[in-house]
């Protein structure tokens, strides 16, 4: 039997949906499978139209902005990544960061402390990286102290909290970074994180773009690495670089979103009195307290400040206040969400474990320092 031209089936689109048809007699079924994600963000937005309903403009609002904020920084880490792609320049770009990993590590990690990227917003440059083929040592440096510290934190922190603390949070970026870093090299040594990437994230060049017949192409180009920097040039790389983009671009976007959606809700309904009733006071336990409370209660850095600044006058000890602002700067639920996406789980695992050890270290370091 001749197989009906409807009979077609559509999965592993850029939109996150995939779609079947087939054709029986007189009757045509659709099936539909929505992306998770979708059903995720639907069911955030129905269940807050039912429960809280004014708080929906309010979040749609919230969300906007923050994508708004991000696009730049997420258009441009896409683009560069297919683009990575479609040259093949990837390899040309690991080897870069092959040589010499301590100066590398240590160069990530001192920048990473002073941009001024959030939790979230890091996420798109890492995922460009990784895609890039940097190796993960010095993208997790990066990673992990990016989003504690920049220019603009650095001052409200000094005026809010007092010169001593802002420079104690900005030793501790660089240096959690370091360590996240050299220690992300030495599992790597033992052959841990040999592919960090999801399966979702597609990396490298495929089968056509980095193959033999288009290292061949390139090669009589004048390349003999297989890289062709006008990629416009071969409707294989054209096709590659368009794929990418929207690939790459669906996948993050759709996580950041959601990241951005719950990040919303937990600024609307987490007050600042609750944390503040969690972590007050200056018991054994508040350092640790404030490294577990940080993850599901922080706000975002900016907001932080004030709040640990409010806290540390009720009596909270200094400590505690550096290890919440740490702990929930590098593993608050949106952003964690946005790694478990990104990353395979080995990783995942990796990068709480840094930054959770690190944050209990700091605070207490910097609590013995100042009580000492």
């Amino acid at each position: 039997m001749t197989p009906d031209p409807l009979d077609h089936t559509l999965s592993d689109s850029p939109s996150g949906f995939t779609a079947a048809r087939t054709w029986g007699g007189h009757s045509l079924i659709l099936l539909a499978r929505v992306d998770a994600v979708i059903w995720a963000m639907a069911g955030i937005y129905l269940g807050l139209f039912l429960l809280a309903p004014a708080r929906v403009p309010e979040s749609l609002s919230f969300v906007g902005s923050a994508l708004i904020y991000i696009s730049p920084f997420l258009l441009l880490s896409v683009a560069v990544a297919a683009a990575a792609r479609a040259t093949g320049s990837e390899k040309l770009i690991a080897r870069v960061f092959s040589g010499r990993p301590a100066a590398m590590i240590a160069a990530a990690a001192l920048f990473g402390s002073l941009s001024p990227f959030c939790s979230c917003g890091v996420i798109p440059i890492v995922a460009g990286l990784l895609g890039a083929g940097v190796p993960l040592a010095p993208v997790m440096a990066f990673w992990i102290s990016s989003p504690l510290m920049d220019p603009e934190m650095f001052i409200l922190s000094a005026a809010a909290l007092g010169l001593p603390f802002t420079l104690a949070k900005t030793l501790a970026a660089f240096s959690i970074g370091m360590i996240g870093g050299f220690g992300t090299l030495g599992a790597q040594r033992l052959g841990l994180f040999k592919d960090p990437l999801s399966e979702g994230v597609k990396t490298g060049c495929g089968k056509t773009a980095c193959g033999t017949a288009a290292k061949s192409e390139a090669a009589a180009e004048g390349n003999a690495d297989g890289v062709l920097w006008p990629f416009w040039r071969q409707p294989e790389r054209r096709r590659l670089f368009t794929e990418s983009l929207g690939e790459t671009g669906w996948f993050l976007g759709k996580w950041l979103t959601l990241a951005f959606a719950i990040e919303s809700l937990m600024v609307a309904f987490i007050p600042p009195e609750m944390i503040a009733e969690w972590l007050g006071g200056g018991a054994w336990w508040t350092i640790p307290a404030a490294v577990v409370v940080g993850i599901p209660a922080y706000l975002n850095g900016f907001a932080a400040i004030p709040l640990m600044a409010g806290m540390i006058d009720l009596g909270m000890n200094e400590g505690a206040a550096l290890a919440f602002m740490i702990a929930g700067g590098v593993t608050s639920i949106p952003a964690a969400m946005a790694v478990f996406a990104l990353v395979r789980r080995q990783v995942f695992a990796w990068y709480v474990a840094l930054s959770l050890t690190g944050s209990l270290a700091a605070g207490l370091l910097y609590q013995l320092a100042i009580s000492g």
